[in-house]
């Protein structure tokens, strides 16, 4: 029986998540398989991958072949690596001693690895966040700026309003204040017009006591 590891389907539409398994290759995709071997989540970043290294060597040893995406898979968790010391102690050239001890040093190196891109991703998602408050700050700073602006002209408006109810207050005051000056002024004027007249009468009683006399 030819065996396949592939990846087989789950969760739903738009968020796929997928079960790593090993079945046999006349097997629908989705259908019935011989062992799982894992999970494989690609909507995380990086992509969340739990995997039976040990079960998917000895599957590997006994002539299943993967998938390409369950080999890519299979590399990054180190079971290629793996199934290959595995054949070199079966043909002697290392002990298991050292396979074991370079299969750790490997995952020690991918670990460190996996950590550092998890850093930069979550370096750049604070980078992004505080991009985009300061792009909120500056959208939020010119409505302030345009609505003082809008606002601006109905100031001046309400100050020349205003100022032309002062002057016109001014005016009435002056207005009002015209009729007592001309009062003040109109009976000097009046006695001013009458007193040659007076000055005539008197000269005129004077000629005529001189006459009588």
């Amino acid at each position: 029986m030819s065996v396949k590891i592939r990846l087989q389907r789950h969760g739903k539409k738009g968020k796929p998540f997928y079960w790593i398994v090993a079945a046999d290759a006349r097997a629908k995709r989705d259908g019935r398989f011989l062992e799982k071997l894992g999970t494989y989540n690609p909507n995380t970043n990086p992509a969340t991958v739990n995997l039976d290294v040990d079960g998917a060597v000895k599957w590997l040893q006994n002539g299943a072949q993967p998938t390409d995406t369950a080999k890519t898979i299979l590399s990054y968790k180190g079971a290629m690596l793996k199934n290959h010391l595995v054949g070199g102690v079966r043909k002697g050239a290392l002990t298991e001693e050292q396979a074991e001890e370079k299969f750790q040093a490997w995952l020690e190196e991918k670990a460190g690895k996996v950590a550092s891109k998890e850093e930069n991703v979550a370096r750049a998602k604070s980078e992004a966040k505080e991009k985009a408050l300061e792009a909120e700050k500056a959208v939020n700073e010119a409505r302030v700026a345009a609505a003082v602006e809008e606002a601006a002209p109905e100031v001046v408006e309400e100050e020349a309003a205003e100022e032309v109810v002062a002057e016109e207050a001014e005016e009435a005051a002056e207005e009002a204040a015209a009729p007592e000056v001309a009062e003040e002024v109109v009976p000097e004027v009046v006695a001013e017009e009458a007193a040659p007249e007076v000055a005539e009468e008197e000269a005129a009683e004077e000629k005529k006591e001189e006459s009588a006399e």
